[in-house]
């Protein structure tokens, strides 16, 4: 069980870690979790860099709160992701994905039915809620005692070949690995996203990791100890928050949903 315990006890870290390092020998822990990972005829395509060189960390981190604030005060982000955003409880039963606009930053909740509007935008903007939130972003970034780049080799990593779709499966495959040890290990993960979301401002990372032009840097996410409350939450296997497997499993062939499954997935009930 202890497995199924750090798959369905996998979170996303939104909040802040502890100030400790993160131990060498479970930096080696991870990065061996994750070459276990399959990959298409072997292949391996995946590189790591691990950063804990104070000085690039907080470079990072400013890129990001940078590129939080420049989305979120164009609006880009809002209207990009319109999408996954649900604006109810009632709205988050019926589709099960997405996420509630309830859960999004403090800051942001009194604008929730004029996010998407253009005088919501201005009065945001007039508020600086957008600086406001790229600054939590920093600071939250800064806050990490190690950031880890992914890579793949542009040899394999084509995306106008059927290589490429291998390449990034098995990156997945790395990734998720890495991901359920560091739920073993009391430790936090969390994609640094907004920089991707600011083409300049990634190619800023590119350079400040040193990335060979046969590498290409793929993700970068931050990675920390969480204190002892948060390390291992309690287990929901019918999470609201999920699709049910009628929902997005099929029997047979693609017209049969499979029924059954949605009242509870636990093993053996």
């Amino acid at each position: 069980m202890e497995f199924l315990d750090a798959v369905f006890g996998r979170r996303t870290t939104n909040g802040p870690f502890l100030p400790d390092p993160v131990r060498e020998d479970h930096q080696q822990l991870l990065i061996r979790a994750a070459a276990a990972a399959p990959s298409q005829f072997n292949s391996q395509p995946w590189r790591f860099v691990l950063i804990e060189d104070r000085a690039t960390i907080d470079r990072v981190a400013a890129l990001s709160g940078e590129s939080m604030t420049q989305v979120m005060g164009e609006g880009t982000f809002f209207h990009r992701y319109r999408k996954y955003f649900r604006f109810s409880r009632q709205e988050m039963d019926r589709t099960r994905s997405g996420m509630l606009f309830d859960r999004l930053p403090a800051l942001l909740r009194p604008f929730t039915g004029q996010v998407f509007t253009e005088s919501g935008q201005k009065m945001m903007n007039r508020l600086r809620v957008p600086q406001k939130l790229g600054e939590e972003n920093r600071k939250l970034v800064a806050g990490s005692p190690l950031l880890v780049g992914v890579m793949l080799e542009r040899g394999e990593y084509r995306p106008e070949a059927l290589s490429g779709f291998y390449s990034v499966f098995s990156m997945g495959a790395a990734m998720e690995n890495l991901w359920l040890t560091t739920t073993q290990l009391g430790m936090g993960i969390q994609f640094v996203s907004f920089p991707m979301e600011v083409p300049e401002n990634w190619q800023q990372i590119v350079e400040l990791l040193e990335v060979p032009d046969d590498l290409e840097l793929m993700a970068v996410y931050r990675l920390g100890y969480l204190p002892e409350k948060m390390r291992r939450p309690a287990i929901d296997w019918s999470s609201r928050e999920r699709k049910l497997p009628s929902q997005f499993v099929f029997r047979e062939s693609c017209t049969a949903p499979q029924t059954g499954w949605d009242e509870d997935t636990r093993p053996g009930t």
